[in-house]
């Protein structure tokens, strides 16, 4: 499945999973435990629950092995550092590994970034220059995480501040022919898109219409700051309307691509999250109708 390098786990044999989830965050356990929100499934920070065994490590840990008796869950990480100059952590793929054993999710992705070099983590994510050297690197580096993990992999599309001057194609043609030649897949962030659009002066759809449609298999949602000159990708409140505009352009691209509203930082109650969710749904609705509607007319 990947180049030979031994994956032979497809997180979306058969029929995929569906539907706009939601973050788990410890502050909506409670009402998650007490209400069973109708929601497909919950997306995790893979970190903040790495090296804790089923029926250990406080509280996080027994509400994480609670909740998902209840939903699927799915484990996004933040500091697996693909584009390092070092080699992918080891250790790190081991315990990653070790609690995607446990919780089974659906999939689990990362990012197309670095986050540290020379054993430090700088607890960022960091953009990388588009070369044909970072692709080559990049897809040794993801070839080895799915060897070690035995599943694809997802890697997410960073919002990004500086560009780099060496760059010799854009950042939706390097995320395009890494994950072909890797064989990976792809969490498209629909906020980070309109974050680096307006940051750099490029066209968000550009780059919805330069990823491939066979890799996308989630998408990200989030609210961003406006700070006059840039704009920063801050998951502090809600999606505002020119990502909302960018999600429908996505869907009508890549379909019923299961969906996720990010919010951590000013979380506000649970039912203000699930609205975000909802309104992510009703958008999915009206423009898969709209393409039948085209399909029927051409037919």
């Amino acid at each position: 499945m990947s180049n030979g390098c031994g994956v032979n786990r497809d997180p979306f044999a058969g029929s995929p999973p569906a539907g706009v989830g939601l973050g788990l965050r410890s502050v909506h356990y409670s009402h998650i435990l007490k209400h069973r929100p109708d929601v497909p499934w919950f997306e995790i920070i893979s970190e903040n629950y790495m090296g804790t065994a089923a029926g250990t490590g406080g509280r996080a840990r027994r509400m994480l092995d609670t909740i998902r008796r209840d939903y699927p869950i799915v484990m996004h990480g933040v500091s697996m550092s693909v584009g390092s100059a070092d080699p992918v952590d080891l250790a790190y793929l081991k315990r990653l590994k070790a609690l995607a054993s446990q919780i089974e999710p659906l999939w689990i992705s990362d990012h197309f970034c670095w986050t540290g070099v020379n054993g430090e983590n700088l607890h960022d994510l960091l953009p990388l220059p588009y070369t044909e050297e970072t692709v080559r690197h990049l897809v040794d580096q993801i070839q080895r995480v799915q060897d070690v993990l035995g599943r694809r992999l997802l890697l997410e599309n960073l919002s990004s501040y500086v560009a780099f001057e060496h760059s010799e194609m854009t950042e939706w043609e390097c995320l395009a022919d890494v994950s072909r030649r890797a064989d990976s897949l792809l969490l498209l962030d629909v906020n980070n898109i309109h974050v680096s659009a307006v940051n750099h002066s490029f066209d968000g759809l550009d780059y919805i219409n330069g990823i491939p449609k066979d890799r996308v298999r989630q998408i990200h949602l989030a609210g961003y700051s406006d700070m006059g000159t840039h704009l920063i990708d801050t998951h502090d409140h809600a999606v505002s309307d020119p990502v909302w505009k960018l999600y429908e352009a996505a869907i009508a691209r890549f379909g019923a691509v299961p969906s996720m509203i990010e919010w951590d930082d000013n979380i506000p109650t649970f039912d203000v999250l699930h609205a975000e969710a909802r309104k992510a749904e009703r958008i999915q609705k009206k423009v898969l109708a709209r393409a039948g509607d085209r399909k029927t007319v051409a037919a």
